[in-house]
């Protein structure tokens, strides 16, 4: 299942939840506010195994078929390949779980793939990882933390996950004796993981480039933005209420760091995807990401594209992009 149609299923379900809060707090004032801020908690922080997906509410469905086409069979044709499972501990001692793909010859090259809300790095990321082991590349292939198998209570949206990125990028150091050179990919909640480990200041020197996909800025600005877009809502005092929920269940705070932040100190290259018709991470949070950028960047906004789609709405196009993105850096 793809990470824009996941993504989008469980936000519309959690926003038309807490809408019907909202409306009535003419009646009932801070407790529906409360109750409201609870339901948005409940229905996106906890690990979301059981999701299930309802193609209607997809804005650019019709085109998934055709994306199938392309995606199962890469899918496919990776899990029947010898993959070696890996577990390493995160910085607060949960179990972590990734897959890797060596490349067919001896590489110097490697990349971290990172899925989106709710997905898994096999289900997500097979076509990525495909073109990637074709280019020479070995490919790590994790799944984020309250994701697949790997353990968590809550969802990092980036902000957790970025320390379980930079672990990542430690086993492979110490694995490979720092001879890799590594390349951050992400897609929509991978996206911005990437991005925001970029802003490490200690980050390994092993890593050569960042590509992120329709990544957002922050889970406060892409919860405000659905809030607005679909039922006119502010995000005071929802958001205020929800973020300290999950500031004391989870441990971190919706607005604790941004991609802004990372891409203001990172040196490293960058690439910027985004579909221009994303109508769930808006196209202008990769844009705004893009010009607060102060190393080598690109930018690629995938025209028809929606969210997560961008590479499927052009994969020739999309690839050769990003071959000739990595052949200036690595």
């Amino acid at each position: 299942m793809t990470c824009g149609r996941n993504y989008i299923e469980r936000f519309d379900n959690m926003v038309k939840a807490l809408s019907m809060a909202v409306i009535s707090v003419g009646a009932i004032g801070a407790l529906a506010c409360a109750a409201g801020a609870k339901k948005l908690f409940d229905s996106t922080i906890p690990r979301q195994d059981k999701l299930k997906v309802d193609l209607s509410e997809m804005a650019d469905m019709h085109k998934w078929d055709e994306y199938k086409k392309f995606m199962i069979p890469n899918r496919e044709w990776l899990q029947s390949q010898q993959l070696e499972h890996i577990t390493i501990r995160a910085s607060d001692g949960i179990m972590l779980h990734a897959d890797y793909f060596p490349s067919e010859i001896r590489s110097d090259k490697l990349v971290i793939c990172c899925h989106g809300y709710t997905g898994t790095g096999i289900t997500n990321c097979a076509s990525i990882a495909v073109f990637f082991h074709k280019i020479g590349y070995d490919c790590l292939i994790v799944d984020h933390r309250a994701h697949g198998k790997s353990e968590g209570r809550y969802i990092g949206f980036g902000i957790l996950d970025r320390y379980d990125c930079r672990k990542w990028i430690e086993y492979i150091d110490d694995r490979f004796n720092n001879t890799k050179e590594i390349v951050l990919y992400g897609v929509s909640m991978g996206g911005t993981t990437v991005l925001m480990t970029s802003g490490f200041s200690d980050l390994s020197d092993s890593v050569k480039a960042v590509i992120a996909d329709c990544a957002f800025t922050s889970p406060y600005d892409v919860f405000s933005h659905i809030l607005k877009r679909d039922y006119h809502l502010k995000p005071f005092p929802i958001m205020n209420i929800n973020d300290k929920m999950c500031r004391k269940k989870a441990g971190y705070g919706f607005k604790d760091f941004s991609t802004l932040d990372a891409v203001k100190a990172t040196d490293l290259p960058i690439m910027f995807i985004h579909g221009k018709k994303d109508n769930f991470v808006p196209t202008w949070m990769s844009e705004k990401n893009y010009r607060a950028c102060n190393s080598p960047k690109e930018i690629y906004l995938v025209d028809n594209a929606g969210h997560g789609a961008a590479y499927y709405e052009d994969p020739a196009e999309c690839e050769e992009r990003i071959r000739r993105f990595l052949e200036k850096y690595l």
